[in-house]
């Protein structure tokens, strides 16, 4: 079994943004050399998230929309006491910061409309995004 790993640096440009990272995940998969196993994709970071599913303008803006309801920014977090980013940990934490995905005859395994997408939080920032492959 073989373990590939990369680290992607990506730099974000607003307080909420979502950034679509998917082709730079599938370069890692192509260099790594695995054809059958699995990529883990991870922001070692409490205030950005990971999520898999469609980039399209107006369902991007309704992550953020939702993001900012659910987790309101300035909402009287406790932790605001401190950073003033409490929104942005809390959903962190429930959104996720890894996701795994299949790797298939060499190809990252994704349906017809996913995309990895990496979701600032607490911007802008440069993130760091962990990939590792591994399979044979």
């Amino acid at each position: 079994m073989k373990i590939y790993s990369e680290e992607l640096s990506i730099k974000s440009e607003k307080r909420f943004q979502v950034i679509n990272i998917t082709s730079r995940v599938e370069d890692v998969v192509r260099r790594s050399g695995v054809s059958e196993g699995f990529c883990l994709i991870f922001v070692p970071h409490a205030t950005a998230a990971l999520i898999i599913n469609e980039y399209e303008p107006r369902i991007v803006s309704d992550y953020i929309k939702w993001i900012m309801e659910v987790f309101k920014p300035g909402g009287g977090w406790e932790h605001d006491e401190i950073d003033d980013n409490a929104h942005a940990h809390i959903a962190s934490s429930m959104i996720g910061s890894s996701r795994f995905l299949p790797v298939m005859r060499g190809v990252l395994v994704r349906g017809t409309w996913q995309e990895v997408m990496l979701v600032e939080l607490d911007g802008p920032r440069t993130r760091r995004v962990i990939i590792q492959v591994v399979g044979d």
